[in-house]
């Protein structure tokens, strides 16, 4: 069966997950983690990628990411995977392939859904359990969207920009954020989106895309209830 094309949309942001195959682990100490970002802030400067939230969890990384230009972020994905795979298997002794397959990708209306995608990946470990905070989980952007700390690999969206005049008011708003859950089906449309690599938007914004690239971006709508939230339609999937 051949491969379904990916949206290469410069200028659009993407929300990017990567599984471990068999959902076995990808990190296994404090290292692999910083050897993991290294790799990654290096392949995203060299491919014009701008990262705005991730999070590395066990056995699978969230990325939040737009592009500067088409097929930076596929380039960004191999130049680090490819660094380290070949790291993982030297410093452990194995051999073949870390990840499941390709990557899954979907565009994300930056408008309606930028923030509540970044509040979905960085609230990954909360959900796991792992935490009962997300800044008490290091391997993700909270800490720097939040004001914890500052980090050099990510470049702030416009739509988070406009959380405040200064970056403290930006930061001071962005945690407010997460002072509620989001919506079980908000977290439920995410992830049928982004396992289909399909588009994470309002009504409007994917005719537009689908009129840029002659592409589906939604899937199975017909008869589907639809949920409404902050003025975005959902169809429940």
């Amino acid at each position: 069966m051949a491969r379904k094309p990916r949206f290469t949309l410069p200028g659009v942001p993407q929300h990017v997950i990567q599984r471990g195959h068999n959902r076995e682990p990808c990190f296994y100490t404090e290292s692999d983690y910083l050897r993991y970002l290294d790799n990654l802030k290096e392949a995203a400067e060299r491919n014009s990628v701008a990262i705005h939230a991730y999070v590395l969890m066990t056995n699978h990384v969230h990325l939040l990411v737009t592009p500067a230009q088409p097929h930076g972020i596929s380039h960004m994905m191999q130049d680090t995977g490819r660094k380290y795979v070949r790291y993982i298997n030297h410093t452990y002794k194995r051999t073949g392939t870390l990840w499941e397959g390709r990557y899954k990708a979907s565009l994300v209306d930056s408008e309606a859904y930028l923030l509540t995608c970044m509040r979905y990946i960085e609230m990954n470990p909360v959900r796991a359990n792992m935490v009962e905070h997300p800044g008490d989980y290091r391997w993700s952007s909270y800490h720097s969207n939040a004001g914890a700390h500052q980090g050099s690999m990510l470049e702030a969206h416009p739509v988070y920009k406009r959380l405040g005049l200064s970056l403290e008011q930006q930061q001071y708003a962005y945690r407010e954020l997460f002072s509620k859950d989001l919506d079980k089906e908000v977290l439920h449309v995410i992830r049928e989106v982004l396992n289909q690599e399909l588009v994470l938007g309002r009504e409007d914004f994917k005719d537009k895309i689908e009129r840029m690239t002659q592409r589906q971006t939604r899937a199975g709508v017909s008869g589907r209830p639809k949920i409404e939230d902050g003025g975005a339609i959902y169809y429940v999937l």
